[in-house]
């Protein structure tokens, strides 16, 4: 009995010890990760900030001081405009894309689809700038807003055809067939049955290039030149004194306003869609 109550206790001590050791690596975990946010959160209306995590005397002067640049507003409008404009090309181009080569079959298809995604993710961004300059220049896309969000669109559009393609895998071929009889066309299917179905799977992919947009500093640093055009990512770095000091009174305010789209684009999508792969038919 003795042996018994001895290895119990044992055991409880083991399991005692181990949940102990998971709740503080949980912990210091977290305090990693929240660290960064917590500075992101009080810093902004802290009237002298720091690089340390204080609790705040609140005030607004940093957000009166980080108005007084002229291009801090503009910066956060032409992100949007970027980011925006980089998710609609994406989806817009991507849909009817995966929407062909899902039902289209051709020799090499599912080959050609790997080589895309492979050259996608290895010719990234700064291997692939200087070409991409040269075309832009030639073109007379250098300094355009529209120049900016074709490159950044273009090299998220592998990646996002191939998600959308297994969305548009998914759709029951017999929608297609039904309507088909009714003389619906190609182009009137994917718009009232294949989109509505994918929906979900499009706003993931719109979040998704949203998001990798409004964070791309090296595209739009190399093609915009005025700036007054230039996004939020780039005017960031100009927030610096001569002597390489952050001025982290405006940093700070301007950091914590460039996150707020995100967070709102991801909280609109999650309470619209949940993340949740589900659609529905037009009728």
């Amino acid at each position: 009995m003795n042996k018994t109550r001895k290895r119990k206790q044992k055991w409880t001590l083991k399991r005692t010890g181990g949940r102990a050791s998971f709740w503080m690596f949980t912990f210091l975990i977290i305090a990693f990760f929240s660290t960064p946010l917590l500075w992101l959160v009080f810093a902004p209306f802290d009237l002298t900030p720091r690089l340390n995590i204080k609790l705040p005397t609140l005030s607004f002067n940093n957000f009166h001081e980080m108005s007084q640049n002229p291009y801090a507003i503009h910066s956060l409008l032409n992100s949007l405009l970027f980011s925006v404009g980089t998710g609609l090309l994406v989806i817009c181009v991507g849909a009817p894309a995966s929407y062909a080569l899902s039902r289209v079959k051709f020799v090499g298809r599912d080959l050609f689809l790997y080589i895309l995604l492979l050259f996608s993710s290895v010719v990234t961004g700064t291997a692939a700038m200087v070409p991409i300059f040269l075309l832009c220049l030639n073109l007379g896309l250098i300094n355009t807003f529209y120049g900016v969000i074709l490159v950044m669109g273009g090299g998220l559009l592998p990646a996002a055809i191939f998600i959308l393609k297994d969305f548009t895998d998914s759709t029951p071929k017999s929608y297609e067939e039904s309507a088909r009889i009714f003389g619906a066309s190609s182009f009137q299917i994917l718009r009232n049955i294949v989109v509505p179905i994918i929906r979900p799977g499009l706003a993931v992919i719109f979040v998704w290039a949203f998001v990798g947009a409004w964070g791309d500093f090296l595209v739009p640093f190399i093609l915009i030149r005025a700036p007054e055009r230039s996004p939020a990512a780039v005017l960031m770095y100009s927030f610096y004194t001569e002597g390489g000091q952050a001025m982290l009174t405006t940093l700070a305010a301007f950091a914590l306003l460039y996150t707020v789209p995100v967070i709102v684009m991801y909280l609109y999508v999650n309470k619209r869609y949940g993340f949740r792969f589900y659609g529905g038919i037009k009728g």
